[in-house]
């Protein structure tokens, strides 16, 4: 288990992260997520052991992870980070670059564990290219690869997916997290991407000026956010009147509710529509209801200037 009690560490005069208290069971995959600059990339750092903490302490299977100030080589051998900054050898090959970090001694062992996660990352047509003439996205993989060859109990990934294409980006977290799951590796990912959020992500920590505020289990915090905050983070949210639903309401009570969750209507609430946005499977329409604009699903286009009625799933 992964246990941050009481964990303080200051940026700077004006910041800091934390006070945190966290525990992560193994083998959980859990989100941090939250605004540019709340602190989640810092957060990965401290837990790996790149920083003297201020106060507290975090320990992982009992072993306490410890920082710069006892570590000649900062970070813990047992937990493994991959940060936005490819640490790759530009002049070697795909494959050199993941045989490094595995047995010299036992040469066919390493072969097959290089030729494993080459599958795992989709690298397996590149494995003799130069590291220098890969794109970002086949970069990130093999740094992806390279980490996974270090046989990590925790593994930090800091924004993994972002320079790989959305075709490739789907089958590549497919078979990452289910590799994961299977290897039991406890995993922490700080990501903008509702996807990798969503559909892989055991639980969900959100953080907001340096602190978490709400740590919930995936689907549960989705379907009930806490606040608008955490709720916009999923994707697109409404904040609404609760009054225009229900009279009986307060008149400062608000209903959050996605775009998904309003739905066409013989009656409800009036609104007029000011844009439509073709989404694939359906349009995402924009309207205004006494000046307040709301985005609902819509499985046809409507057309600006209309007027319909909306209501609650």
């Amino acid at each position: 288990m992964l246990i941050l009690t009481d964990v303080l560490f200051s940026i700077s005069e004006r910041f800091n992260v934390g006070p945190i208290q966290l525990q992560i069971e193994k083998g959980t995959h859990a989100a941090i997520i939250g605004e540019s600059g709340c602190g989640k990339t810092t957060l990965l750092q401290m837990i790996y052991g790149l920083y003297d903490l201020d106060q507290g302490s975090i320990t992982f299977d009992n072993k306490k992870v410890t920082g710069p100030e006892e570590n000649l080589i900062p970070g813990m051998p047992y937990i493994k980070y991959l940060s936005q900054d490819f640490d790759l050898m530009p002049y070697t090959s795909v494959t050199e670059n993941i045989h490094k970090y595995l047995s010299r001694l036992e040469p066919e062992t390493s072969q097959a564990r290089t030729e494993e996660l080459l599958e795992v990352v989709e690298m397996t047509p590149f494995a003799s290219a130069h590291v220098k003439t890969l794109s970002g996205g086949q970069k990130q993989r093999v740094a992806l690869a390279q980490t996974l060859a270090k046989e990590p109990e925790l593994l930090l990934l800091d924004e993994p997916f972002s320079h790989i294409d959305n075709f490739r980006k789907n089958k590549l977290r497919r078979r990452l997290f289910a590799y994961l799951k299977k290897q039991n590796i406890t995993c922490l990912v700080a990501t903008h991407d509702s996807t990798d959020v969503l559909s892989y992500m055991d639980k969900t920590i959100v953080m907001r000026d340096g602190t978490i505020i709400a740590h919930e289990q995936t689907q549960r915090l989705y379907n009930n956010p806490p606040s608008y905050y955490v709720g916009s983070l999923f994707g697109d949210l409404n904040k609404l009147p609760k009054q225009w639903f229900f009279p009986d309401a307060q008149k400062d009570e608000q209903l959050l509710r996605y775009p998904h969750q309003l739905t066409i209507s013989p009656e409800g609430i009036k609104v007029e529509i000011t844009r439509s946005y073709f989404m694939g499977t359906h349009y995402l329409i924009e309207a205004l209801c006494d000046g307040q604009s709301i985005l609902f699903n819509s499985e046809s286009n409507l057309v600006k200037g209309d007027t319909t009625y909306i209501n609650l799933k």
